[in-house]
């Protein structure tokens, strides 16, 4: 299957928002729970044949800010799984030379995982291999309004002179990661739920009917194709 892909024509960047783990778990009448760890086993799954492939930054949607919003129990449930993930999958990261990147509004999370957080970064910045960034308690417009916030004071402070596009992106969590090429979504639904808004101005999107459980190499090798056969204009006609 691999060898059916045009390397050359691979997107830089894939950015993807992993949906449907709640339908995946009506699905099989599991747990809500069951469903968060099936999908994280396959999101490493994911991440080591971007690395295969020789894909330069994946970014994932991981916990939206509306996320918190959920029950307690699945609240609960899913912060376990980012301990597991920082703690447990360290070792296997760094045997794949993945550079991890975790972005969002971290204050909610507990001190002792942000500690984890900000030691897994550190571990993984010399890391020449996969850029992995993960969104964590993040939401498009809230980081656009941070962005915002931060501008009109460095404004009125004559720290920057003049805005623009160019120092829009500087203010972004995303400040030194290229903009996606490719948006992939899975579970059959057709929106950005708040993720990356400014970012994926020119982004193509791949929409899978694939629950997150569900979607595995053969699906990402079909997303790939799909996108290799696309003409990108941005605009230009």
């Amino acid at each position: 299957m691999q060898n059916d892909i045009i390397l050359a024509s691979l997107p830089r960047h894939i950015a993807i928002i992993m949906d449907g783990n709640r339908r995946w778990s009506k699905i099989n009448h599991l747990k809500v729970s069951n469903a968060h760890n099936e999908g994280a086993k396959n999101l490493k799954n994911i991440i080591y044949e971007c690395s295969d492939l020789g894909i330069n930054y994946l970014t994932v949607y991981a916990f939206s800010t509306e996320n918190w919003n959920r029950s307690e129990q699945e609240i609960s449930s899913l912060i376990k799984l980012f301990y597991n993930f920082l703690a447990q999958d360290i070792n296997e990261i760094l045997a794949y030379n993945i550079k991890i990147n975790i972005f969002g509004d971290l204050e909610k999370f507990p001190e002792d995982m942000k500690e984890k957080i900000d030691d897994l970064v550190v571990k993984t910045k010399s890391s020449s291999g996969l850029n992995l960034n993960v969104a964590l308690s993040y939401g498009g417009r809230e980081e656009i309004t941070m962005a915002v916030r931060s501008i009109a004071e460095d404004y009125k402070k004559s720290h920057i002179t003049e805005i623009n596009k160019e120092i829009i992106a500087k203010y972004l969590y995303t400040k030194d990661i290229p903009d996606p090429d490719l948006l992939i979504r899975t579970s059959g639904e057709y929106r950005l739920s708040n993720f990356l808004l400014w970012q994926l101005a020119y982004s193509e999107f791949y929409f899978s009917k694939k629950l997150w459980p569900d979607f595995d190499k053969k699906e990402l090798h079909f997303a790939l194709k799909d996108y290799a056969r696309r003409e990108r204009r941005f605009g230009a006609g």
